[in-house]
């Protein structure tokens, strides 16, 4: 698996690595089956997962483990996606809002994994160049996962959150292509948000026994 650490081209002076491309590739990808609702969108999670593990493992370990982590939660995604029985028209999972006992748990899950993950990341080194923001994206990202598995429109603010901080990094660390592919990121999770909002607003309510139509 070396040839996914080689250089695949050069842009504005950045090197361009195959892992990174690929892996983002795929990212990119997801994002846009997750706004379709498609089930497709954690297979193609989890191959990009698999590329970065492969990319990783051996020499950056922490990285590698960053995507097993990734990995895990998209099966766990395939499998909540695959089993709901709250579908809309067409078959896709129907969006909705959290509940605010939800938002709380996500919120305090977000800032005590930062937290615990970033120490982790400082107690070894070798595991994360830069341990708070690096903790800061790897947390966040599962959080937003599993608010999509739960077909939360909260996801996409979660992602947002994350690209506020994943675009400056990897352009600071020369992931050039994984910071333009953020910025994409970001124009996708807008419209992703906006759409999954609209259909979440048009979830049928429940009409009470005995009542009129």
């Amino acid at each position: 698996m070396n040839w996914l650490n080689s250089e695949a081209f050069t842009l504005f002076g950045q090197r361009i690595i195959w892992s990174d491309m690929v892996g983002n590739i795929l990212g990119l990808i997801t994002l846009a089956l997750g706004w379709r609702r498609s089930l497709w969108t954690w297979p193609v999670q989890f191959l990009s997962g698999l590329v970065l593990f492969a990319a990783f493992y051996g020499h950056l370990t922490g990285s590698a483990g960053k995507q097993a982590v990734v990995m895990a939660v998209a099966l766990y995604g395939w499998w909540q996606w695959q089993g709901t029985r709250d579908r809309a028209g067409d078959g896709h999972i129907t969006p909705r809002f959290a509940t605010w006992r939800e938002r709380a748990a996500m919120l305090a899950a977000a800032a005590v994994g930062t937290v615990a993950v970033a120490l982790f990341f400082q107690a070894y080194p070798s595991l994360s160049w830069d341990p708070w923001p690096d903790a800061y994206i790897f947390v966040g990202t599962v959080v937003a996962m599993y608010a999509q598995a739960k077909g939360m429109v909260e996801f996409w603010i979660a992602w947002l959150l994350v690209d506020v901080v994943g675009v400056p990094l990897n352009f600071t660390n020369g992931y050039a292509f994984s910071g333009f592919v953020y910025v994409i990121y970001g124009a996708l999770v807008l419209w992703g948000m906006r759409d999954w909002w609209l259909r979440s607003r048009r979830r049928p309510q429940p009409v009470l026994e005995g009542a009129p139509a």
